[in-house]
């Protein structure tokens, strides 16, 4: 059950990754001086990913002991 949750957990939190990329490639993309948006998708994808790989080895851990 637990490791159910947990890959449902991982999957949202890869596909919040892909979000904050493609949203932080858009925002690169737009004409301006403004690189303000741009670097808080970037921080916001660093977040995500950081979360992303915590899930990663808490997943592994639990499988790895029965879970």
């Amino acid at each position: 059950m637990l490791l159910n949750i947990l890959y449902v957990l991982l999957g949202l939190s890869m596909l919040g990754v892909a979000y904050t990329l493609i949203m932080g490639g858009r925002a690169m993309s737009k004409q301006g001086d403004d690189r303000s948006v741009s670097n808080k998708w970037m921080v916001r994808r660093v977040y995500s990913q950081a979360i992303t790989i915590g899930l990663v080895l808490l997943t592994l851990l639990v499988k790895k002991n029965g879970g």
